[in-house]
């Protein structure tokens, strides 16, 4: 069986700005089979151009169209609900430029939706305009659920905080497109003309990678590297196909990785 992998970026590929060992060599395994793959984030700050530019820097090369964000799947969310449609967004570069390449419109004069993404300098005035202009009745999309997000400093409030905000002061419940919806997952199989039955998700969250993995049915890799631990991944009522220390123990193995 030739698989195809999905993989989420910080946890798995990189952690704080540095490469996880093994991370070069599993990428360079893929490319030498000729293996499909994605590398998929949450994260909607960021343009796959920038993301790439940040991996180059680790030491990865990863081409921008094997990057896969929670704005790109956002986008193709929209386009295919409300093609040519109108949006109010909070957020910075990587999601606007998915929806302006779309062809959406960015206005806050009567949007057909308010979009919320991940933003480091979260706006009173932009929450306050997205709050009227849902209770006005445009739709409410987040692209991810995320409450916090990393920082130097310490954790930052990150898009399912402000979206619990907005959620509260409308009383409107957001569609989150990113993980843990496993849209997300089939936008990424869609992308590379692959199916779920022979694709494998490697992420470091039981509560987004492999949760999203297994709604999608797709095979599942845990990997201790990031956010999760064995105890933590014990907490869950789901279990991932396959859990490992970090993505060096699949270097040698891609081609057959459940394999005794």
């Amino acid at each position: 069986m030739t698989w195809t992998y999905l993989t989420d970026m910080d946890g798995v590929l990189v952690r704080e700005e540095h490469l996880v060992p093994g991370a070069d060599e599993f990428l360079a395994e893929l490319r030498a089979h000729d293996t499909k793959f994605l590398v998929l984030t949450n994260n909607s700050i960021y343009t796959p151009r920038d993301l790439r530019a940040r991996l180059l820097r680790t030491g990865l090369d990863v081409p921008e169209d094997r990057i896969w964000t929670s704005a790109l799947a956002t986008a193709k969310f929209l386009d295919s609900q409300r093609p040519g449609g109108s949006a109010f967004v909070i957020g910075e570069a990587g999601l606007t430029t998915a929806l302006h390449e779309i062809g959406y419109v960015l206005t806050d004069t009567a949007p057909d939706y308010v979009v919320l993404g991940e933003t480091r300098t979260y706006s009173f005035t932009a929450i306050t305009k997205a709050i009227r202009l849902i209770a006005a009745g445009a739709k409410f999309i987040a692209t991810n659920p995320d409450a916090t997000g990393p920082s130097v400093e310490g954790i930052l409030p990150a898009t399912g905080s402000i979206a619990a905000l907005i959620e509260r002061a409308t009383g409107r419940q957001p569609y989150f497109v990113g993980k843990p919806n496993p849209l997300m997952m089939r936008s990424a199989l869609n992308n590379l003309g692959a199916h779920s039955e022979h694709t494998i998700m490697i992420g470091d969250r039981m509560d987004t990678d492999v949760h999203s993995g297994i709604e999608a049915g797709l095979k599942s890799i845990l990997v201790l590297s990031g956010i999760s631990t064995k105890e933590s991944a014990d907490l869950y009522p789901y279990r991932p196909t396959m859990v490992i220390d970090s993505i060096a123990e699949l270097v040698g193995r891609t081609r057959d990785p459940f394999g005794r």
